[in-house]
């Protein structure tokens, strides 16, 4: 049988890592999995650890809670150069008024409008989300964070498109 330097790379590499476990305290591994557990879910779903998530400030004074019709929108397929729109409605349904403090894109091609004025318990709102898919090719994922007098402090919303890329001039 011929053996190549891969097949045998590969051989040494996996006898290092058993050799490793071997003998060796479980200790390591359960503090291994302890640091990548997940941190508290957001929107409902668990989120990997976000370090500029610990930047964010605990909203000051009453905290109340906002449910959105939907978290995500897919364009679906557009043109490059193409700018779409859409509109995410939300309900407050704390006892306190909501009030957005910073609504942000995740680049300069996700522009959202957020309302400046508070929203009454039980009252209605709309965030309008543009993107411009100028300079963007194939699958994009874009996010909007919210943040706001509610608990969690954060919000994000999703937005997705699949867009063609120009033809070449």
């Amino acid at each position: 049988m011929r053996f190549s330097y891969t097949t045998m790379t590969l051989a040494a590499i996996l006898a290092g890592f058993t050799a490793c476990n071997e003998g060796g305290s479980d200790e390591v591994t359960s503090k291994a999995v302890e640091t990548t557990t997940l941190e508290t879910p957001v929107n409902g779903k668990p989120e990997k650890f976000d370090p500029a998530k610990t930047q964010v400030e605990a909203p000051k004074g009453p905290t109340t809670t906002m449910v959105f019709d939907t978290y995500e929108h897919d364009f679906g397929t557009m043109d490059e150069g193409d700018a779409v729109t859409h509109v995410f409605s939300f309900t407050n349904t704390g006892n306190e008024p909501l009030i957005l403090d910073k609504c942000k894109g995740s680049c300069g091609c996700t522009v959202p409008q957020c309302p400046k004025q508070p929203i009454a318990p039980g009252a209605s709102g709309e965030i309008e989300v543009k993107f411009n898919s100028k300079g963007k090719k194939n699958n994009q994922t874009k996010t909007v964070t919210i943040n706001a007098n509610t608990d969690p402090g954060q919000t994000i919303l999703k937005i997705k498109a699949f867009v063609n890329p120009a033809e070449a001039k």
